[in-house]
């Protein structure tokens, strides 16, 4: 399966864990701004480049990825000033957060290998 395609069932999977939460901040694959989409690839590649990579290390990568794009720590998730509540350290991620890197890097892992 081509890394855009899975970045895409990554994107719409933590897009009904969002819903879920009561999160309806997460747009529709075809609707999500280029960033968001870039985002999810850059996950995919990374998790694809290194299978036995867990969920800590997929974050640890997001965040990498966040901070050389200017976004920065904020108590609210917000593009146009680039800051983010989840530009934290795994660990100290609340559960519903950490559940989307699980989420995230298993669906990789099973796709990875599906033709």
């Amino acid at each position: 399966m081509e890394v855009a395609n899975i970045a895409r069932v990554c994107h719409e999977a933590n897009r009904a864990l969002c819903l879920a939460q009561g999160d309806t901040s997460q747009p529709l694959w075809e609707d999500a701004p280029d960033w968001q989409k870039d985002s999810a690839v850059s996950g995919v590649e990374f998790c694809l480049a290194n299978p036995d990579a867990g969920p800590d290390a997929s974050h640890k990568n997001w965040l990498k990825d966040k901070k050389v794009a200017g976004w920065m720590y904020g108590p609210v998730k917000d593009p146009e000033a680039k800051t983010h509540p989840c530009m934290v350290a795994f660990g100290t991620l609340p559960m519903p957060q950490q559940m989307k890197d699980v989420l995230f890097s298993t669906i990789v892992a099973v796709l990875r290998h599906h033709d």
